[in-house]
């Protein structure tokens, strides 16, 4: 069963991207194996462009519904069944889906997961025999970056890079405070947030530093494709009204009558 997964995995991703990666870099000047991730990285980043749409744009509604969270929160602190429900209740009436994010991340595992295959093993000679008919064959595969940068090895610099560009993705994403909303205390959803800001970067770098320096140049530039995205979609949604709390429709005897 095992190797019916693996094999399955290798047909439809590692050997797909393996093989693109070579016909990319047959046709990049001076067959610069650096140029060639970027431009996998590139492509592979507007393939997928539809779900990460979705995904940061559901994160920059999830900003706009803060206020009201907060007070499902408080109304419901004694209730968390009921907090769960009027929660879930809230996204559906205001169409965010609050998993796409995950689901983003899920689709794009399998992917760093071939891609990691394919920067570890498809450098080695051996491995070309996995090209497809119509691939030429480059006899060997030349890993320096700009002649400077040889892309087989792990490069502390690229880990630390890639930490940083992971850091300011996350933080780009973390709920803004809205002035004018007091909270209602520890909010638990927030603190993780905040704490994920740091730890993911810092578990990129543990992963990177030892890891061939390729995986982190594709880890570098899919991050900033990101960001770039993420600074346009949330530049968008700025002109989007704040949802305000649900109180602050009502006036202190409940809802407001009509004259």
């Amino acid at each position: 069963m095992f190797q019916f997964i693996v094999n399955f995995f290798d047909f439809f991703l590692y050997f797909p991207l393996f093989n693109f990666l070579v016909i990319i870099y047959n046709y990049v000047p001076g067959h610069d194996f650096g140029i060639a991730i970027i431009i996998l990285t590139v492509i592979i980043r507007i393939i997928i462009y539809p779900l990460s749409v979705k995904a940061v744009a559901s994160q920059a509604a999830m900003q706009k519904l803060q206020p009201q969270l907060r007070e499902l929160q408080k109304k419901y602190k004694d209730d968390k069944e009921k907090q769960a429900k009027e929660t879930l209740e809230l996204y559906r009436r205001e169409k965010i889906n609050p998993f796409s994010g995950l689901f983003l991340a899920l689709i794009q595992l399998p992917i760093l997961i071939a891609l990691y295959r394919v920067f570890w093993n498809g450098l080695k000679p051996e491995e070309l025999s996995h090209l497809y008919q119509f691939v030429v064959n480059p006899v060997q595969i030349n890993t320096m970056f700009l002649g400077l940068i040889n892309l087989g090895d792990p490069n502390m610099i690229f880990a630390v890079l890639a930490g940083a560009v992971q850091f300011f993705q996350t933080k780009m994403l973390l709920p803004k405070t809205i002035k004018g909303v007091a909270k209602s205390g520890p909010d638990i959803a927030s603190m993780m947030q905040k704490q994920m800001v740091y730890l993911f970067p810092i578990i990129t770098v543990i992963i990177l530093i030892k890891l061939p320096s390729a995986l982190g140049l594709y880890w570098i530039v899919s991050g900033l494709f990101s960001m770039a995205q993420q600074w346009f979609i949330l530049k968008r949604s700025k002109n989007i009204k704040v949802i305000p709390p649900i109180s602050s429709l009502r006036g202190p005897a409940g809802p407001k009558q009509s004259p």
